[in-house]
């Protein structure tokens, strides 16, 4: 009899907070349309792998549906590199080869990454822990998701939640930063743009170019930089046309249903309602406020030396983030807010692809160097 009521007497506490917390999560998706893609499979993965009994992670000694494909997709790594196959292909550089110096941007706005990891480890956090949470600030779930799995698989849910939920809210997190760091005449600057095609060649090259020099430099982080530009290299081939529409459609689509799914699986009540899950919330949130200010600072930085009719809009520089194509949007609505007329989607677009570009590598040199300073 006893058994036959086992599916009540298991939830504790815990569980229901869980529910609620993927209930929450659901919501969001739907009614807020908060990143529907991965809130409402992460959300529904929560609920699932903290029902009674957890048969959907493993039962009677055999693995459930979600473990295996968390063995499959996320301790392999394969469901990230997957993602950033379909994220290269979805990408045009155009805009970063006609301003290269938005390079610049899309570097220092990964200052929270860094400035988050020396606060998490004067929280308590070891290294290779603190390099995970310091990753959320890149605006790049699959970055988080992979840097998580080699250096703290046990924190993937909340890193993964994390990394995935402020991604959702950049609309919400990043106007306030902009708006508290500039005045009302720098978010009026007007930037020139001149229409032109890059070369076929330069856009064939650059993504060979740049997973060779990764090789070189940092072979570590060839599979997250070599992933990213395959899948441009196959969007600008201009002779995989089905392929590249394909990565960018179905391919996204599917990975990310199963990814959202898995990590939702990672949820568990027991690892997941810690004092650290507490932390990491907030110190990726702090992360991507850094990156923000840190982006938007340099850009008021370089103006100091620029003449008054070349000034770049400082609010560009909080594109520098990867969290692409909406924080290029969001700049140019406030752009359009501030005064109507004012088009600088196509610099907000070119930082913030080299958004995109700068958290992988950013990722690959967490990954390079976090060892080899943890061995010290």
């Amino acid at each position: 009899m006893e058994e036959l009521f086992i599916g009540f007497t298991s939830v504790t506490w815990q569980h229901l907070v869980m529910y609620l917390v993927g209930v929450a999560l659901i919501v969001l998706a739907i009614v807020k349309q908060y990143e529907p893609m991965l809130l409402l499979p992460i959300g529904f993965g929560a609920i699932l792998v903290n029902l009674p009994l957890e048969t959907v992670w493993e039962h009677a000694g055999a693995p459930g549906f979600l473990k295996v494909l968390y063995e499959a997709g996320i301790a392999t790594e394969l469901f990230p590199l997957l993602i950033f196959v379909a994220v290269g292909a979805m990408i045009d550089f155009g805009p970063l080869f006609k301003n290269p110096y938005m390079i610049f941007f899309g570097a220092a706005a990964q200052f929270g990454i860094f400035a988050t990891m020396i606060v998490a480890t004067l929280v308590g956090f070891d290294l290779r822990e603190a390099a995970s949470i310091g990753i959320i600030g890149a605006a790049d779930g699959p970055t988080s998701i992979f840097v998580a799995n080699v250096f703290a698989p046990k924190l993937l849910g909340p890193i993964s939640v994390a990394a995935y939920s402020y991604m959702s809210l950049v609309p919400l997190i990043q106007p306030p930063v902009i708006k508290a760091l500039t005045t009302k005449a720098e978010r009026r600057i007007h930037m020139a743009y001149h229409e032109s095609a890059s070369p076929k060649w330069l856009k064939v090259m650059f993504p060979i170019a740049v997973t060779m020099i990764a090789g070189f430099v940092a072979p570590i982080s060839v599979p997250l930089i070599g992933s990213l530009m395959f899948g441009n290299l196959i969007r600008e081939s201009g002779v995989l046309e089905r392929l590249s529409q394909t990565a960018q459609n179905e391919l996204a689509y599917l990975v990310t249903l199963l990814l959202g799914i898995t990590i939702g699986s990672s949820m568990k009540a027991a690892d997941f309602l810690t004092w650290k899950t507490l932390l990491i919330m907030g110190m990726g949130l702090v992360a991507f406020v850094f990156d923000t200010a840190g982006g938007v600072l340099f850009a008021k930085a370089v103006n100091l030396f620029l003449p008054k009719g070349r000034k770049v809009n400082p609010m560009i520089g909080a594109c520098g983030i990867s969290a692409f194509p909406m924080s290029g949007r969001i700049v140019q609505k406030m752009a359009s807010d501030e005064e109507k007329g004012n088009i600088i989607l196509m610099h907000a677009i070119g930082s913030n692809v080299s958004g995109q570009l700068g958290s992988v590598i950013a990722g690959g040199m967490v990954l390079a160097l976090v060892p080899l300073v943890a061995g010290l």
